[in-house]
C-alpha cells in the first residue's frame, strides 16, 4: 500500500525509497516485529482467558509435557496477524505472487484454526478429522498452484526446474498442478508435524523464509538471475516483503515462545507457515531446492511416515516416538538440546540450499 506514495515521489526524494523492495522489506520486517512486541502480551492473556484448560497434551507423550497443561495455543495468531498486516502495508498489491502465497498462509491458517479451536472446545487432542484437512488443503494447494502456473512467463509455465542444472527444465505439464499441490500440502503437513518444542519449528521457519527471500529477490531480478544461471521469474522479487513480515512476526512470536513457552504456535501457525513456504518454493520454481532448505521438516515427516509404516507391517517401532524429536527426548536430551540442535541443523541446511544458487 505504501508503495502508492512512489507516485508523488519526483525520483529523488524520500518517497523514492518506496520504489525498492529491499527497503520495503526491511520497513516489513520492523512492522511486523513491532506488531508482535505490542499485541503478543494481551492476545496472550484473551486465549487464557478463553481456553481455560489450554492445549491438551497427548496422554502417550513424553512425561515433561504435562508440565505444559494450561498454556494456551493459537499463538499462530499473533504472526499471522503481523505478517498480514506487514504484507498488505508495505508490498505491492498489484503483484500476483505476494496474493498467491498470502492466500495459501491465511487459507492454511484457517484450517489449523479450525483444528486448534476444536481440540480446546472438546479438550481432545484430535481436533478435525486427518482426512479433511487435508482435501481442503488439497483445493487451496490446486487453486495456489494453478495461479503461479499462469503468473510464470509462458516459457516456464507448467515446467519443473532443476537446481544445479543450469538451463534444465522438465515439461510435466498437467502433471505440475498435482506436482505443486504436493509440495505445498507436503510442507504446511511437515511443518505441522515439526512443532512439537518450544521454538522448535518457528526457528527453522524463519531460517527458510529468510533464505527464500534471498532466493525470491534474485529470482525476480533479471540482472542477479542471468549472472547466476538461474531462471527469471518476473514479480518474484516482491515475496522478500511477505519473507521479511514473516521473520518479523516470528521474531515477536519467538519472544513468547521461547522455553517455557507462554503460548503454542498451534495449527493455526504451523499449517499456514508451511503451506506459505511451499508456495514460495511453486512461485519461485524452487520446489527440489525446498526439500533441501527445509530439510529439518522433511525428515520430521519421514519418521512419523516410517514408524506408522514399519509398525503395520511388523508391530514394532523404528523410533521410540515419532516425530523424531520426541525420540532424542525419550533417549534423555534435554529439550532445549533438541530443539538448538535442529536449529543448527536447519541453518546448515539453508545454507547448502543456497549453494545451489551459485553450483551450476
Amino acid at each position: 500500500m505504501l508503495y502508492l506514495l512512489t507516485g508523488f515521489s519526483d525520483g529523488g526524494d524520500f518517497l523514492n525509497l518506496f520504489r525498492y523492495i529491499t527497503f520495503r522489506a526491511g520497513g516489513a520486517f520492523l512492522t511486523a516485529l513491532a506488531f508482535g512486541f505490542v499485541f503478543g502480551r494481551p492476545l496472550i492473556d484473551l486465549l487464557r482467558r478463553k481456553q481455560g484448560k489450554g492445549q491438551p497434551i497427548r496422554s502417550d507423550g513424553p512425561q515433561s509435557h504435562f508440565a505444559k497443561a494450561g498454556t494456551p495455543t493459537m499463538g499462530g495468531l499473533l504472526i499471522l496477524s503481523a505478517l498480514t498486516v506487514s504484507t498488505l502495508m508495505w508490498a505491492r498489491l498489484d503483484n500476483a505472487y505476494v496474493w498467491i502465497v498470502l492466500g495459501v498462509t491465511l487459507a492454511f491458517g484457517l484450517i489449523g484454526f479450525a483444528d486448534d479451536y476444536k481440540k480446546v472446545t472438546k479438550q481432545n487432542t484430535r481436533g478435525v478429522s486427518s482426512r479433511a484437512r487435508f482435501l481442503l488443503g488439497l483445493v487451496i494447494a490446486a487453486a495456489a498452484a494453478w495461479a503461479a502456473t499462469m503468473a510464470h512467463p509462458e516459457a516456464l509455465q507448467f515446467r519443473l526446474a532443476l537446481p544445479v542444472f543450469k538451463n534444465l527444465l522438465i515439461n510435466l505439464g498437467l502433471v505440475f498442478i498435482p506436482f505443486g499441490m504436493i509440495v505445498i500440502v507436503g510442507a504446511a503437513n511437515a511443518v505441522n508435524l515439526t512443532d512439537g518444542l518450544d521454538g522448535l519449528a518457528i526457528m527453522p521457519v524463519m531460517i527458510a523464509a529468510g533464505t527464500f527471500g534471498v532466493i525470491s529477490y534474485l529470482v525476480g531480478n533479471f540482472n542477479f538471475a542471468d549472472y547466476l544461471g538461474i531462471h527469471f521469474v518476473p514479480g518474484t522479487g516482491e515475496i522478500l516483503v511477505f519473507c521479511a513480515a514473516l521473520i518479523g512476526g516470528g521474531l515477536g512470536f519467538l519472544w513468547y515462545n521461547a522455553p517455557p513457552a507462554a503460548v503454542f504456535m498451534g495449527d493455526t501457525g504451523s499449517l499456514a507457515l508451511g503451506g506459505a513456504l511451499g508456495a514460495i518454493a511453486v512461485s519461485t520454481k524452487h520446489e527440489i531446492v525446498l526439500a533441501i532448505v527445509g530439510g529439518l521438516f522433511v525428515v520430521e515427516a519421514m519418521s512419523v511416515i516410517i514408524q506408522v509404516l514399519y509398525f503395520k507391517r511388523t508391530g514394532r517401532r523404528v523410533f521410540l516416538m515419532a516425530p523424531i524429536h520426541h525420540h532424542f527426548e525419550k533417549k534423555g536430551w534435554a529439550e532445549p538440546q533438541i530443539v538448538i540442535r535442529f536449529w543448527i541443523i536447519a541453518l546448515i541446511l539453508a545454507m547448502i540450499g543456497l549453494a545451489t544458487l551459485k553450483v551450476r
